[in-house]
C-alpha cells in the first residue's frame, strides 16, 4: 500500500460525488465566493456547505472569510495525488509504447 493511501481515498470519496466534481472544475478557472459557486445547484445552502466541507475535508479546497464573505479556493497541487496515483497504474505496455512513440519522434526525418 502506498503511504499516501488515506489521502487519495479522501479525494476518490470526495470527487466520486457528480456536484462535488462541478465545483472544483469551477474553481478550477478561479475562486469563488460561496452565493456564486452555490447558484447553479438546485439545493439549499446548507446542503452546499456540506459539499464543500467535504472538500475541505479532503483538502482540496480552503476557504477564507471576509466579513460576512467567505471565498472559496482550489488548493494548489491538490488533485497531484490522483495524478501520481493513475501514472503508477500504467502497464508496461503503455510505457513501452510511450518510448516507442518517443523514438520515432526523435528518429523520423520530417517533410519539408
Amino acid at each position: 500500500m502506498p503511504k499516501y493511501h488515506d489521502e487519495l481515498d479522501a479525494v476518490l470519496r470526495a470527487l466520486a460525488d457528480p456536484t462535488r466534481r462541478a465545483i472544483v472544475e469551477r474553481l478550477v478557472k478561479s475562486p469563488a465566493v460561496v452565493s456564486e459557486l452555490a447558484e447553479p445547484f438546485p439545493m439549499a445552502l446548507p446542503s452546499f456547505m456540506q459539499h464543500l466541507g467535504v472538500l475541505e475535508s479532503a483538502s482540496l479546497v480552503t476557504s477564507v472569510k471576509h466579513g460576512r464573505v467567505r471565498t472559496v479556493s482550489l488548493r494548489p497541487g491538490a488533485l497531484d495525488i490522483l495524478h501520481l496515483w493513475l501514472g503508477e497504474q500504467r502497464t508496461p505496455a503503455e510505457h513501452l509504447a510511450d518510448r516507442l512513440g518517443i523514438h520515432l519522434t526523435r528518429t523520423t526525418p520530417k517533410e519539408t
